[in-house]
């Protein structure tokens, strides 16, 4: 049977590489020669531990994690990292330094306010956000435990291109927007987080990256931690203290494999680049039609988002573009507007139809 697709901008969960999900679909009813099917699957069976096996092994290789870094596999997504990184890491005496860049990361500083001491070392909330802020515009405290960042800004469209300079201190990154989507130096970062329903796989699990000097909580401490709270219970447990989302990280194990087919994170990033640029010039080449809300050093890469003249009109483009075989275009329900999300597994064919299609709307109602 032949299952229309359509292109799907949707900004999470996204779009999934057509041959992951067809060999996930081969082996709902038996993985491998199992006869058990991947949603009956044991998380104690011999199959389940050397897909996570690998799938830590590949997203090692992939990101190139230096040893001295653990990879965790969890559930409650970026959110409940928001409460595990203070409460792990912000020790008595010490600060949480957060960047805030949108939406996410005040969500974030928010939780670790409940926790402990908070300060924010920059913000672009005056300007709506509509920028990364400079290196010398991060202003960090003396007791610093870590800076939170967050790479990329799924609702404003925005996005670190450089990594942050925290002047030695410890990052932690949200990086759930653009996972995987490029190279990354987490030799830089003390901690890094993603919920994997961008880039990574579906909703359901969160992979952590944490070094192991950034856990420094004594046990007095760590007692006092809910046990499922506690980066160490997923350490000295394998990811695996409970039943871990089994089926999400076995999407991630497939996902890593065919990241690696492609060419790794360098080849992706040019990919990504590519489809990106193509939308980019579409709002650049008609002037005043589509307004871009990112600034152009700050472009996300992942999420393009724009505005038209009036919201009429951007009820009719999207509508139009359903129409046309593009859905998931609307703007974040906080601001409205337009958002393509051109993830990893969106094909460039995609890019160029919604290109195409703008200039087109544009010419018809400009």
């Amino acid at each position: 049977m032949t299952t229309h697709r359509i292109f799907n901008f949707s900004a999470g969960p996204a779009v999934l590489p057509e041959e992951v999900l067809v060999e996930a679909r081969d082996n709902l009813l038996s993985l491998g020669q199992s006869g058990i099917g991947i949603l009956e699957c044991s998380h104690r069976s011999k199959e389940f531990e050397a897909i996570l096996a690998e799938a830590e092994t590949n997203l090692r290789e992939l990101l190139g994690v230096p040893s001295g870094y653990r990879v965790l596999f969890l559930s409650g997504g970026a959110t409940m990292q928001f409460s595990m990184v203070p409460m792990n890491l912000l020790l008595p005496g010490t600060v949480g330094d957060y960047v805030l860049t949108g939406e996410w990361s005040k969500k974030a500083l928010i939780e670790a306010q409940r926790v402990g001491e908070t300060h924010v070392a920059a913000t672009t909330e005056p300007e709506q956000f509509r920028r990364i802020p400079r290196s010398d515009e991060l202003h960090c405290s003396e007791r610093s435990a870590y800076v939170h960042t967050t790479s990329n800004n799924t609702i404003w469209g925005t996005e670190w291109h450089h990594e942050p300079d925290a002047a030695g201190r410890p990052i932690v990154c949200d990086m759930s927007g653009d996972f995987l989507s490029r190279p990354v130096d987490v030799a830089r970062y003390g901690l890094i987080y993603a919920g994997a329903q961008k880039n990574a796989g579906p909703a359901g699990v969160t992979v952590v990256i944490v070094r192991d000097d950034m856990l420094r909580l004594d046990r007095a401490a760590q007692a006092k931690l809910p046990i499922m709270l506690n980066y160490r219970t997923y350490i000295e447990n394998k990811s695996m203290y409970n039943t871990p989302p089994v089926f999400p990280i076995y999407i991630v194990h497939l996902v890593a494999r065919w990241l690696r087919r492609f060419g790794g994170l360098a080849k992706m990033a040019e990919h990504n680049r590519a489809k990106a640029q193509l939308i980019y010039d579409a709002i650049d080449g008609v002037s005043g039609f589509y307004r871009g809300h990112a600034a152009r050093d700050s472009r996300s890469l992942m999420n393009i988002t724009f505005r038209l003249p009036t919201e009429a009109l951007e009820e009719q483009f999207a509508k139009e573009a359903k129409a046309a075989g593009m859905d998931g275009l609307k703007g974040h329900r906080s601001v409205g507007g337009i958002r393509a999300s051109v993830y990893n597994a969106f094909p460039i064919a995609g890019a160029q139809a919604l290109a195409h299609f703008m200039t087109d709307f544009a010419a018809r109602h400009g």
